[in-house]
């Protein structure tokens, strides 16, 4: 009878445990009590319990300071009253967090860490760290940007690190250091003017500077501290709960920050990109409601710091998400729709790539849009007019971006949207990017949709722009072609696939096509012939076009004949080419067969970037799709060659393992054969994974340097032409190559940087036009 008894005492512990976890995690959130009283209550239960759980709650208090920074000041301030209550767990606090903040330096969690650095000076506020050795750690911090031969971006995290943390604890460093202060704002400012920023181009969403200025993000935050210290540090919008509890904190005793040295900079340092501040509102565009603060004000800081943190704590639930956004504190005060809005458009237009997964920004909009239908849908309509009248300057790859979230937002909404407004992009020029952009949308919507839907929605006078009929062309399906070469062949083709024939009938059948490179060809009749690929192809897509799955069951069924005919590169190109011809008026056909014959490796990655690039394919270069199946491709190349690498690394420990076993079990004496008969397989695998990692990196730098190699050609032949002929260099054609050569530069980035070398000597050497030259510079810029 006793029994249950004892074993609930024993899950009580985990029981507190979770109960003290929750009850943390909750702080400041609303309820139904004063938020004061909430922390005041909350430290008495931390208090009781600090006895038996003392490391448990050290541990949650270390990990909301990291992954909760929008509550930074209700988790300091309850930090401080634990500190008034018992001051050596205030002291072993402060050492847990600087053991938290050297591992994330260590493992190149920069972001938290800035979260680590500004709960730390916050504690400054609460009075459990003392203002002298904060500004002690923050000189260590400064004295980064002195260090040499080190990058840029690593002195950035530094010095942002320091400035960001100033809208909370400015004042206060002031009031006790005011000289050390000065000197360590005028140390910034002297890094801040040599830092160079070949960089910024790159990362701009506009090239225009109007309406608004697109700043770097550190520039923007300097002039914010400096507008800051001019107020004399008055900031208006942080929560700062503390004030309430000054009687009591004030008398608590404080703690001296350990020595804290930045860790030195080592080859597997990988630090933050530098961003460029995305701006889009300002108080005009908001005439009713509360005024929008200044770019240069703190406040505009604080807000978007808070939201983006709102963002980061509870993207992957958006019901909760969006939530959180709207009952952000103070929103009475400040307009807040337009902050939300402009701050998701800020992440998912960010360069070189959004925080997270792009259809999370999608998602959360329309949670948005159905929290508050009365105000935030017209903010949404106006936001993405602006983007519309700023396509002209707009980015590339944000444009991309802004088709893809526009269509999938109006698929959510019926496809309504009052497209009369836009019938100035009817009389530009179709390349132009307004036409262009419209264009895409539609393209897109219909994938969201069908044909027929897309053409019933848009007003008759946008037919020009609306997508094609997407119907597959068989050229010899009609009778007036009866005197095409293969015509024939192709009729007796299609009787045999649709009587199930087998691969070797279909290649006996092949065997009569004519080659039109007759020297070429040998006695078994199956190197190159760009007639038997187009009978073929054309035919099995034809046959196989009511469906993708239909597609996929026809190259599986005939993959043996599809490898055979397209073995040579020339052949891979060519089958690339037939499936364009037969799908050109049905894009995402195209994309999913060329991704399907990837996968099959019917073609090879280089073969798609070569076609990608041909002639054929010229009138289609800028379209979306096209640079969709690039990127598909290279990501496939990029997943492959890690797949091996990890095989490679997994048998590398497996025999590493196995040693490790026979180094235990040496005390039995087993014979040195029996251990050569384990290791040889391992070893022989290891060596098999060496050759196909070596390959496949080959293989990968070899599509890079096609891609770039392709491009330079082209550039180059069109700045030539531009110059002979006296004519305007800046077309769209050269905006839209030029941006996508440098999509390909940022997207890839971690991968490219690998070949870097290799590039600068083969490719992007010094006598290349400083057109083409610029974009590998700011490419190298940015981790420099």
């Amino acid at each position: 009878a006793g029994q249950p008894h004892k074993r609930r005492r024993t899950s009580e512990p985990s029981e507190i445990e979770e109960r003290l976890e929750a009850l943390i995690c909750r702080g400041g959130e609303k309820s139904n009590s004063s938020l004061e009283s909430n922390l005041e209550g909350l430290a008495g239960v931390l208090e009781a319990d600090l006895p038996n759980y003392k490391s448990k709650i050290l541990r949650i208090l270390c990990t909301v300071a990291r992954l909760l920074p929008e509550k930074l000041t209700v988790y300091t301030t309850l930090v401080g009253l634990l500190n008034a209550r018992n001051y050596n767990f205030g002291g072993e606090f402060v050492e847990a967090m600087i053991r938290q903040l050297k591992e994330c330096l260590k493992v190149n969690m920069y972001n938290e860490a800035v979260h680590l650095v500004r709960f730390l000076s916050d504690l400054v506020n609460c009075h459990v760290i003392a203002a002298p050795s904060m500004v002690a750690m923050f000189e260590n911090f400064v004295s980064v940007t002195q260090e040499e031969d080190v990058p840029q971006v690593r002195c950035d995290w530094y010095m942002f690190a320091f400035l960001s943390s100033l809208p909370w604890v400015g004042k206060e460093l002031y009031e006790k250091k005011d000289a050390e202060m000065d000197r360590l704002l005028s140390q910034a400012e002297s890094y801040l003017k040599r830092r160079q920023k070949i960089h910024v181009p790159m990362l701009q969403v506009w090239t225009a500077d109007k309406p608004h200025p697109q700043e770097e993000y550190l520039d923007c935050l300097w002039s914010q501290i400096q507008k800051l210290k001019k107020d004399r540090w008055q900031e208006r919008h942080i929560l700062r709960p503390y004030l309430a509890f000054d009687s009591v904190l004030c008398e608590a005793l404080q703690h001296n920050l350990p020595p804290f040295t930045p860790p030195p900079h080592t080859e597997d340092s990988v630090y933050p990109m530098p961003r460029v501040i995305f701006r889009m509102f300002d108080y005009t565009d908001d005439p009713e409601g509360p005024v929008m603060p200044g770019s240069h004000s703190v406040e505009r800081f604080v807000i978007e710091e808070n939201l983006h943190c709102i963002i980061k704590s509870h993207w992957k639930e958006r019901k909760t998400c969006a939530a959180q956004l709207l009952s952000y504190p103070g929103n009475n005060k400040i307009p807040l729709n337009y902050h939300i809005v402009e701050v998701i458009f800020a992440e998912l237009f960010q360069l070189p790539s959004p925080p997270h997964i792009e259809v999370m920004y999608t998602t959360l909009l329309i949670e948005l849009c159905k929290l508050q239908p009365g105000s935030l849908p017209q903010v949404l309509a106006q936001a993405t007019e602006m983007l519309y009248m700023r396509l002209d300057t707009m980015n590339t790859t944000c444009v991309d971006r802004f088709i893809n979230w526009f269509s999938h937002h109006l698929s959510n909404f019926q496809f309504r949207w009052s497209w009369e407004d836009w019938s100035d992009c009817l009389t530009q020029d179709l390349e132009k990017p307004k036409p262009k952009f419209v264009r895409e949308v539609l393209e897109k919507c219909m994938r969201l949709s069908y044909h027929q839907r897309i053409i019933d929605i848009v007003p008759a006078s946008f037919s020009v722009l609306s997508p094609a009929n997407p119907v597959c062309i068989y050229k010899y399906g009609d009778e007036s072609n009866r005197s095409l070469p293969g015509y024939t062949v192709a009729l007796c083709l299609t009787i045999a696939i649709k009587n199930k024939a087998s691969n070797d009938e279909i290649f006996s059948i092949l065997k009569d096509v004519p080659n039109p490179n007759q020297d070429d060809d040998d006695g078994e009749g199956f190197t190159f012939n760009p007639l038997k690929i187009e009978v073929f192809v054309q035919t099995l897509l034809h046959l196989a076009a009511k469906s993708f799955s239909h597609s996929f069951s026809a190259l599986a069924k005939f993959h043996e004949v599809f490898k055979t005919l397209a073995e040579s590169d020339e052949g891979k190109l060519h089958v690339l080419r037939v499936v364009y011809e037969v799908w050109k008026n049905h894009p995402q056909m195209i994309a999913v067969l060329v991704d399907k014959m990837i996968r099959t490796q019917i073609v090879d990655c280089a073969a798609v970037a070569n076609w990608i690039f041909s002639s054929e394919l010229a009138h289609d270069f800028t379209r979306f799709y096209i640079w969709e199946i690039l990127h598909s491709t290279i990501r496939k190349m990029n997943k492959h060659v890690l797949k091996i690498h990890k095989e490679l690394e997994e048998t590398k420990a497996r025999l590493a393992r196995q040693h490790k076993r026979r180094d235990s079990d040496d005390d039995d004496d087993d014979d040195d054969r029996s251990t050569d008969r384990e290791d040889g397989p391992l070893e022989e695998q290891i060596e098999r994974l060496q050759e196909k990692v070596e390959s496949a990196q080959s293989e990968q730098k070899n599509l890079f340097l096609v891609i770039f190699q392709r491009f330079i050609m082209l550039l180059t032949e069109h700045l030539v032409r531009c110059e002979t002929g006296g004519i305007d260099v800046f077309t769209p054609w050269y905006k839209s190559c030029i941006e996508r050569l440098q999509q390909i530069f940022l997207q890839h980035h971690q991968i490219i940087q690998q070949y870097m070398v290799t590039l600068e000597n083969l490719l992007f050497t010094a006598e290349l036009d400083h057109h083409i030259l610029a974009v590998f510079q700011q490419f190298c810029a940015l981790q420099a």
